[in-house]
């Protein structure tokens, strides 16, 4: 019904929003933190459950949070080129596990597209040697880092992008940020092929491929592989590949552990969370030995 209003922006129903917690709980509420003390007393007093309690501080924090906090950099991107063959791009996708990648140029790390691993589909059922990825490039979204993270939700609903690229104050590419990681923010990590149930540490994923929790305990992976990592320092897998880098791990990071290649398939700026174990291929001499 037709109340002779004028509609909200997306700013205004923000506030609206806003006003109608503070309706909720009360005259004493004045900023976001009072406001966070009130849904953590409502939580205590059990109005609020802890999941609801969670995405509630999820949405308030994405309303102070920026791209820059959440983006995947550049050195961790998965990208294409745009000269390579389709027979080629299976690897990498197959690889990745991801659905779409930013397509770059040859001769200068400029993102031209994004190449949806749909679109390819199509392409190789068809057997097609003429391949031209321009023909399958959709339009890159570019966005500031400084963006902040609830501007950019709706921007993603609104023109239904699933992917950013995020561009550096000089104008080159500083990383990408999908609208998966926006909502995680929110509701918490949201589960996919790279994912494992909680009782499943370890799971076998290809040969010689294994997805691996990084809260496994190195007694476990050792046990599992028959391998002796050291576990005199730390008790996790996931710690001793924080040590080995030297920081938090970021998803795409690779590294060498013992006889495995390691890549961190999930991490938020707290941890790794999930990981990528490859068994490294054994080096014979010419008489058919192990090479040391």
């Amino acid at each position: 019904m037709d109340d002779g209003r004028p509609p909200s922006t997306d700013g205004q129903a923000e506030r609206a929003w806003y006003h109608r917690l503070l309706d909720l709980f009360g005259a004493e509420v004045q900023d976001r933190e009072d406001l966070r003390e009130t849904l953590q007393q409502a939580h205590e007093n059990g109005l609020v459950d802890r999941e609801a309690l969670s995405m509630l501080d999820g949405v308030l924090a994405v309303s102070e949070m920026q791209v820059r906090d959440i983006m995947v950099p550049r050195s961790q991107m998965v990208v294409i080129d745009r000269d390579a063959r389709a027979k080629d791009l299976v690897p990498i996708i197959t690889e990745s596990g991801h659905s779409r990648f930013p397509v770059i140029m040859d001769d200068r790390d400029e993102v031209v597209g994004i190449l949806l691993a749909k679109d390819l589909l199509r392409v190789l059922a068809d057997d097609n040697d003429s391949f031209d990825i321009s023909e399958c490039l959709r339009p890159a979204s570019r966005i500031p880092e400084s963006k902040r993270l609830d501007a950019l939700l709706r921007e993603f609903r609104t023109n239904r992008n699933h992917m950013a690229i995020v561009m550096d104050e000089f104008g080159g590419t500083a990383g990408l940020v999908t609208i998966e990681d926006v909502l995680e923010q929110i509701v918490g990590d949201i589960d996919d092929e790279h994912d494992l149930d909680e009782d499943d540490t370890i799971t076998r994923d290809g040969e010689d491929r294994w997805l691996v929790q990084a809260l496994t305990p190195i007694e476990d992976f050792n046990e599992h592989f028959s391998v002796s990592l050291p576990d005199d320092e730390f008790d996790t897998i996931g710690g001793l590949v924080m040590h080995k880098l030297g920081h938090v791990p970021r998803r795409g990071e690779r590294l060498r552990l013992g006889d495995f290649e390691v890549r961190v398939a999930r991490a938020d700026r707290r941890r790794a969370q999930t990981l990528i174990v490859r068994r490294r291929p054994v080096k014979r001499s010419k008489s058919g030995q192990d090479a040391g």
